[in-house]
């Protein structure tokens, strides 16, 4: 464990070195957050109290996915370009053949560099959108926990998810098209849009089952107190099932991607 916590260390380090794309991406997101806010403002204008959350907890929803957009990499990204790459032209072999297990490897990575996309990413959005429009922020410190650690939990998910993506290089050799793919659903189906209480009928019912509600839609529900007690438990057992379940599916087609390495060229 000691190794692989040092990969997620390096990780950490690793992101923390492009601080001018840290900064556009701090400006980008506080842009779109006050794109957003406006928006929602006005839809929250014509009818009070959509899918739940009253105007400041609208306003609330739309700056923590600006601080979580990265963090939980709901587009996809992080290391999916490089394993993508690795496969492709073989190197993969070398990473199976190295004394360490390569899901845990990335999955510690990708830890990393979601730490510091909260922190480097996350905070000066979240602090800026406070300061310009009412939010909902917790006092109890136990909520801020419950937060993080629900967060936690949609960042193991969301690397589950682009494992999986990531894998499907082993038969296509560009992954390129499924990654799109992916980020597009992540979007739409995290509630970085819309709150997934806003979908109407079976499709928000589909919505808040997938797995991509574990990015966005519960951990801000965490923080906006509407899981609380046995709701709370529930909330995490639904992340963590999720979790174990694409996590377990990565596992598997790893095995049968591996079964006989096939590289472009030969």
């Amino acid at each position: 464990m000691r190794l692989y916590g040092a990969v997620a260390v390096s990780g950490f380090r690793r992101y923390a070195t492009y601080r001018m794309a840290t900064a556009a991406g701090v400006f980008t997101n506080t842009v779109f957050g006050f794109i957003l806010s406006y928006t929602y403002v006005a839809l929250w204008a014509e009818k009070d109290r959509l899918g739940g959350y009253d105007l400041p907890e609208a306003l609330t929803y739309v700056w923590l996915g600006q601080a979580l957009l990265m963090t939980v990499a709901m587009m996809g990204g992080g290391f999916t370009d490089e394993l993508i790459e690795r496969i492709r032209s073989g190197d993969v072999a070398i990473d199976l053949y190295r004394p360490a297990d390569l899901q845990l490897w990335w999955l510690a990575a990708d830890l990393g560099r979601a730490a510091f996309h909260l922190l480097g990413r996350g905070i000066v959005p979240m602090l800026v959108g406070g300061l310009v429009f009412d939010l909902v922020l917790p006092a109890d410190p136990l909520v801020w926990l419950a937060f993080l650690l629900s967060v936690t939990l949609g960042v193991v998910v969301s690397f589950a998810i682009r494992y999986l993506v990531v894998l499907t290089a082993f038969w296509l050799l560009d992954g390129a098209g499924v990654s799109q793919v992916a980020g597009l659903a992540g979007i739409f189906f995290s509630g970085m849009l819309l709150p997934l209480t806003l979908f109407p009928g079976g499709l928000g019912e589909l919505a808040r089952a997938l797995p991509w509600s574990s990015l966005l839609q519960i951990p801000a529900d965490v923080f906006l107190g509407k899981h609380t007690g046995w709701g709370l438990l529930g909330a995490y057992g639904f992340q963590a099932g999720w979790a174990v379940l694409l996590l377990g599916a990565g596992r598997a087609l790893q095995s049968v991607a591996t079964r006989k390495v096939v590289v472009q060229g030969g």
